[in-house]
């Protein structure tokens, strides 16, 4: 039950402004009872409405501004767009058409870009097509440049550490300032350990594509718990929580061996907000038949199309959680991994001012970004 300032579109300590300046607010909303809360931020997703991150199409840019519109509506108020798997043609177009900007009234920032591949490995691929996968072998760092092209807007590479000579891949990514993130692999404890060592920071959607828990070897799952961390970091790891991807029991495990770490990620597709149907995800056709998205005539997972409030939804329903650590695993821990959490994920004074509103069964009734309402829920629809 407390004001919140806002000015010039960061979050304001009130007490400077009575005190030194003598004033008071020039606007007051009555937020009627909700939650307010930072807004989220989604560090994987595809696409979504039809637009496919992983498609060179010449209009990249328009499908991008409407993709980053549209999910205001779940409450994400900046996003790392995804790309998965895919030959270098289609990098070296796409990666120079995004660009890391502010949101606004036109749509959630984007914070750069997140590759999802190709150095992964072929037993854990998922939906990834097996004909574009790479290895370090020949050059190391300089076959990730020159299979990228370039890495100006890149903020997050998912790689499989068991792979030959990752580690100084590693090495060179954290030096840039770019999150390194374990996936789609096969790797043991002692090879995610390393990587670890080395400056990876994430495991991307952690149980899926990487090898099942076993208590002898528990594989990349056992960073969780790890007593190998270096001192001072974290770990992070990133979970569908659309009760498809994982199982809530599976949500509960990880949940509560490695709360801190844990966070909300979409894994959103094209088809997110279309009907049932065929749709693509970069190479691949992809049929979604309720909440289940499979490659077309298989059985294979691939990306959801699940929205982020109804990932914090059920997770906090899932783990029985408190409403704030529900909202903190969509807010404040993808800020953290990022190293952005001085600006965004928080409602501290000085903050990016990029907030919602929610109801107690935590549904969006308003997103603002900078301080500015960017989308409100139709009072008629509610």
């Amino acid at each position: 039950r407390e004001d919140l300032w806002v000015r010039e579109g960061k979050i304001l300590n009130p007490e400077k402004l009575f005190f030194d300046e003598k004033g008071s607010a020039d606007v007051q909303l009555d937020c009627k009872d909700s939650i307010i809360a930072p807004g989220f931020i989604d560090v994987q997703i595809n696409g979504g409405f039809g637009v496919d991150f992983s498609l060179a199409t010449d209009d990249f840019k328009s499908g991008i501004d409407l993709v980053s519109q549209k999910i205001l509506s779940h409450g994400v108020t900046s996003f790392c767009p995804t790309l998965v798997t895919s030959p270098p043609s289609v990098y070296h177009q796409i990666l120079p058409q995004i660009s890391v900007r502010n949101g606004g009234a036109h749509g959630a920032g984007i914070l750069g870009a997140h590759l999802e591949g190709p150095f992964i490995s072929k037993e854990k691929k998922g939906a990834h097509p097996e004909h574009c996968l790479r290895t370090f072998e020949a050059g190391a760092f300089q076959e990730l440049l020159a299979t990228y092209g370039s890495l100006d807007c890149v903020q997050i590479v998912t790689l499989a550490p068991e792979m030959r000579r990752s580690s100084e891949v590693i090495r060179e990514l954290t030096k840039r300032g770019i999150c390194v993130s374990l996936g789609h692999s096969v790797a043991n404890l002692s090879q995610a350990e390393e990587a670890v060592q080395h400056g990876a920071t994430f495991i991307t959607h952690l149980f899926n594509a990487m090898l099942p828990f076993h208590h002898r070897d528990p594989g990349i799952v056992g960073l969780l718990t790890s007593d190998k961390i270096p001192a001072g970091r974290r770990v992070f790891y990133g979970m569908i929580s659309d009760g498809i991807h994982t199982n809530p029991a599976a949500l509960r495990i990880a949940h509560r061996a490695h709360p801190k770490g844990l966070v909300l990620v979409t894994d959103a597709i094209a088809g997110m907000g279309l009907a049932p149907g065929r749709h693509t995800l970069g190479q691949q056709v992809v049929e979604i038949d309720g909440l289940n998205t499979y490659i077309a005539g298989t059985k294979t997972l691939s990306g959801s199309v699940a929205t982020m409030d109804t990932c914090v939804r059920h997770f906090q329903e899932a783990t029985g959680c408190s409403v704030e650590t529900a909202l903190e695993a969509a807010s404040l821990h993808p800020a953290q991994l990022l190293g952005i959490e001085h600006k965004k994920g928080t409602l501290n004074y000085d903050s990016d001012a990029d907030f919602l509103m929610l109801n107690d069964s935590l549904y969006v009734q308003a997103t603002y970004i900078a301080g500015e309402e960017v989308w409100r829920q139709d009072v008629l629809g509610m």
